[in-house]
């Protein structure tokens, strides 16, 4: 059956472009945050075990509604970790670095994030696309919160 949302084609498609990005940058992000959750060491454990936790379970809910948006818009989500690494601008991590890094490679991971969302915005909003323009708004708000709090840790 075709999909008649009020949204053309080549306009869901470059909305569902910059969300695959999004997608991809969070899943990434999340993978990041989860390895620094099991790995961090020294006086600040259990803080930063605890944030890290608090942080990857709300980007494991976030990608959740990325990839459902996406096929809401008739597109097909990547999943794949191919696809991902394709796609995102998240470095990847290997659970060795210091708390300090760490903190500071998530404040950077945020922001890219935050960057990627409000790129994103752009084509929901030129296509008057307001549920994707909402949870972007949503996204940008919690990853530049995220950054603050994580940033605030190393002042």
């Amino acid at each position: 059956m075709e999909l008649n949302i009020g949204i053309n084609a080549e306009d869901r498609q470059q909305i569902a472009t910059g969300l695959s990005k999004l997608l991809a940058d969070s899943y990434s992000l999340y993978l990041k945050t989860h390895n620094y959750h099991w790995n961090v060491e020294g006086p600040l454990f259990n803080t930063l075990h605890l944030m890290f936790e608090e942080h990857y379970t709300e980007l494991a809910t976030a990608v959740d509604e990325i990839a459902e948006r996406i096929r809401a818009l008739g597109i097909k989500a990547p999943g794949s970790y191919t696809a991902f690494r394709e796609l995102t601008s998240i470095d990847e991590a290997t659970g060795d670095e210091s708390a300090e890094t760490m903190i500071r490679q998530l404040v950077i991971g945020q922001e890219t994030v935050a960057r990627t969302a409000r790129e994103a915005i752009k084509a929901a909003e030129a296509a008057s696309d307001e549920p994707t323009a909402d949870l972007l708004t949503q996204r940008m708000q919690n990853h530049e919160k995220n950054a603050w709090m994580l940033r605030s840790m190393l002042a």
